[in-house]
């Protein structure tokens, strides 16, 4: 049997263990912090309302306005004014980074191409004023491509929807550097149908045409 260590001369016994409750005390105090984050994994929805509102007054310059609010507002008042297309082409909202303008593909590009339809431009050249504008001048855009699952029709010079949901988002991304957005805050990315909206096909695998079509459609996403 292992006989315990007599403390030293002139050192308590209680001494000699200090460092276990010091060792507790962490342990403890990991204890909690993953029983916190294992909390954040249930959305609290009146937590989450104050995270945004702090978040948002960070981005913001204070009061009950930020300049997120303020450009989204001002986005859909602007592109219901120019835009020649039916009011489902186009839709203006959040995301958890910021501004998010989705476009029907179907009404700003001929099926299957990058040519772009007239009526985008007015649409484009509001976008790109709101983004003259400080704060708005050193947002970043990224703009995305996205298919649903129809594959392009025949005769396109795209072979996937890959190529294609890419192309269309540089397609955007060239005609906003014409119209004069600095180049250094643009991104383009092709998701072809992987990221759809809406499923693409009903429980019996036909296809769902007006699911289609919404999946079909470019997005601007504008964050500081």
């Amino acid at each position: 049997m292992a006989k315990k260590r007599k403390p030293p001369a002139g050192e308590a016994p209680d001494e000699v263990e200090d460092w276990l409750v010091t060792y507790a005390d962490a342990i403890t105090l990991l204890m909690a912090f993953f029983v916190m984050l294992v909390s954040f994994s249930k959305v609290d929805l009146p937590m989450f309302d104050e995270v945004k509102a702090g978040i948002a007054d960070k981005i913001g310059a204070g009061g009950g306005d930020t300049p997120l609010f303020d450009l989204e507002a001002s986005l859909n008042v602007e592109l219901a004014e120019v835009s020649p297309f039916p009011p489902n082409a186009i839709s203006v909202g959040f995301d958890n980074q910021g501004v998010v303008i989705d476009f029907s593909s179907g009404s700003f590009f001929k099926d299957g191409t990058t040519e772009l339809d007239d009526g985008a431009i007015p649409v484009l050249e509001a976008i790109r004023e709101q983004l003259g504008q400080p704060p708005y001048d050193i947002f970043k855009v990224d703009v995305e491509g996205h298919t649903s699952n129809r594959t392009p029709p025949s005769g396109s010079i795209y072979p996937t929807n890959w190529e294609l949901s890419a192309s269309q988002a540089a397609r955007i991304v060239r005609e906003l550097i014409d119209l004069g957005v600095e180049p250094k805050w643009l991104t383009a990315t092709g998701y072809a149908d992987t990221q759809p909206k809406v499923p693409n096909l009903d429980v019996a695998k036909n296809p769902i045409v007006e699911n289609q079509k919404q999946n079909e459609r470019i997005s601007l996403r504008l964050h500081p």
